[in-house]
């Protein structure tokens, strides 16, 4: 018998914010038997940002979402010309 997938738990505290005219999807999850939040905001084009560290609470990765706001404004989530594209 093959053991179940786990869920997925979805923070309250995600969702859509829009600050100086932009609006971005800030998403903070978990898996359901794990610690550690993850933390990933994502762009009107899709562009996902996810921070490489997990967060021990849903709040602090919150705070830290609005620390880069406030550190660096809403623009630090626009796409940026850094895409490595593959050899055809």
């Amino acid at each position: 018998m093959r053991a179940r997938d786990p869920n997925i738990v979805t923070s309250g505290l995600s969702g859509s914010i829009t600050r100086d005219g932009m609006t971005v999807d800030v998403n903070i999850h978990r898996i359901e038997d794990q610690p550690g939040w993850a933390l990933e905001v994502v762009n009107a084009n899709g562009t996902s940002t996810v921070w490489d560290n997990l967060f021990d609470t849903d709040e602090e990765a919150h705070t830290a979402f609005l620390a880069a706001v406030a550190d660096e404004g809403m623009t630090v989530f626009l796409d940026q010309a850094v895409v490595i594209p593959f050899r055809r």
